[in-house]
């Protein structure tokens, strides 16, 4: 039964799982969004005597602090118990894309070169990580939420200003795959 849990699952296991937990959502009258979470953990730290944002009832945000601790928990448990050592296949023209990068691929899902512990000690990699978190910050405060939050959530309850703000969130990632990345690298 293991074996079978650490084969690859068809992608339409997630979306049918996304589309269950949206009905659910809906029917309980609850949008779904990861950002919200930084705030009720800042408010919870107590940022809510010093900023009035922060200032709110977060009891209201326990079922999406849960959803937070699932799904690290998850996380854990698919890169541990369910872990498949067989490495990651991409086309050839994929790793030479990549490769025009300087990106080295190595048969991982999270290339070592971009996500391992040796970015920590790189000042360039540590300016990636710090401008990088500031950017997605500001952009998902500033959009009114984050990329689930308007791409899932939003848009399937027909918000116009999610859709304005996945459009931007799809132009941004075009922008960046093409222009800035090669800059970056």
């Amino acid at each position: 039964m293991l074996a079978l849990l650490r084969q690859p699952w068809p992608w339409y296991t997630s979306g049918a799982a996304i589309a269950l937990i949206m009905v659910l959502l809906l029917s309980f009258g609850k949008s779904f969004g990861f950002s919200s979470n930084l705030r009720t953990l800042c408010t919870l730290a107590g940022a809510g005597k010093r900023i009035s944002f922060f200032d709110f009832d977060w009891r209201t945000q326990k079922w999406n602090l849960l959803f937070l601790i699932g799904s690290v928990i998850g996380g854990v448990i698919a890169s541990t118990l369910l872990k498949n050592d067989v490495p990651l296949v991409l086309s050839q023209s994929t790793i030479d894309d990549i490769s025009k990068l300087n990106i080295k691929f190595d048969g991982k899902m999270n290339p070592d070169q971009l996500f391992g512990l040796e970015v920590f000690s790189s000042p360039k990699g540590l300016l990636i990580l710090l401008v990088g978190g500031l950017l997605v910050g500001f952009g998902s405060r500033y959009a009114g939420g984050c990329t689930s939050g308007h791409a899932i959530s939003g848009l399937s309850n027909l918000q116009l200003p999610s859709l304005i703000a996945v459009i931007g969130f799809f132009i941004g990632g075009l922008i960046m795959t093409h222009f800035l990345l090669p800059l970056i690298f």
